[in-house]
């Protein structure tokens, strides 16, 4: 479930010690220096601030919030280059999954249930196209969520170029003109692109990629779920490395 932090000087603290907020709830209406402070303060850390009616404050405690709530979130992010490291230690070659505005927490819970089935070693979010690990997420992924490491980043294509300076394969999981998704070598240390449905990946995301690769379309649609189309690719990124 997730976490809650309630009252305006609570919510600075937690935010000045790192605590890894999901959400801020302001009570519409509410205005003073210390409320200035807070959303100062949110803004570096892409925390978005909402502004809602008392009567959904209350909804969430009877506890004096001061008209002040933060949503924390239910797992703690890890340093990806930790991660990283760890799995070249071991003598593994890395797999990483990248994903670039999957806004929908279903989806984010279902690649994420898909990603530990296929041994994903990370997953990398940013901090300002994602919802972050919510309760929804989380209970989505049946669990994953809390098994899997997951890194969360301000600066997307600073941490993909970085990727692929240390070592990773950066694979963008496009079009289905591009390659077909069955003939790219998954067997090297890799990092694989997840776009979303309606976007699809970035162009400042899409310049570091090693290769693009497309998943066919037969039918009339144009495009799979998000999820559906990230378990077909790790799927044959497993087939490869048997």
């Amino acid at each position: 479930m997730s976490k809650f932090i309630f009252g305006i000087h609570p919510v600075i603290e937690a935010i000045k010690n790192g605590v890894e907020i999901n959400k801020i709830l302001i009570r519409k209406g509410l205005r003073s220096d210390a409320i200035g402070q807070l959303i100062n303060m949110a803004k570096p850390f892409n925390i978005p601030v909402q502004f809602i009616p008392i009567e959904r404050l209350n909804k969430f405690t009877r506890k004096n919030h001061q008209g002040v709530l933060a949503i924390v979130s239910p797992v703690e992010y890890q340093p990806w280059n930790e991660i990283l490291n760890r799995v070249f230690a071991d003598g593994k070659d890395p797999l990483f999954l990248v994903l670039d505005g999957i806004t929908d927490v279903r989806n984010f819970g279902a690649i994420a249930r898909t990603a530990e089935c296929a041994a994903v070693d990370c997953i990398i979010i940013s901090t300002t196209n994602n919802p972050g690990i919510t309760a929804d997420a989380v209970k989505t992924s049946a669990g994953a969520l809390n098994s899997i490491p997951v890194s969360r980043v301000k600066n997307l294509p600073q941490t993909i170029e970085e990727l692929k300076n240390s070592g990773l394969n950066i694979v963008a999981c496009t079009s289905s003109q591009a390659k077909n998704y069955t003939q790219h070598d998954y067997t090297q240390p890799l990092a694989i692109i997840m776009g979303s449905e309606d976007k699809g990946i970035d162009k400042e995301n899409l310049k570091f990629a090693d290769q693009k690769v497309g998943i066919p379309i037969l039918g009339q649609l144009d495009s799979l779920n998000v999820s559906v189309a990230t378990g077909i690719v790790l799927y044959e990124v497993l087939r490869q490395r048997k």
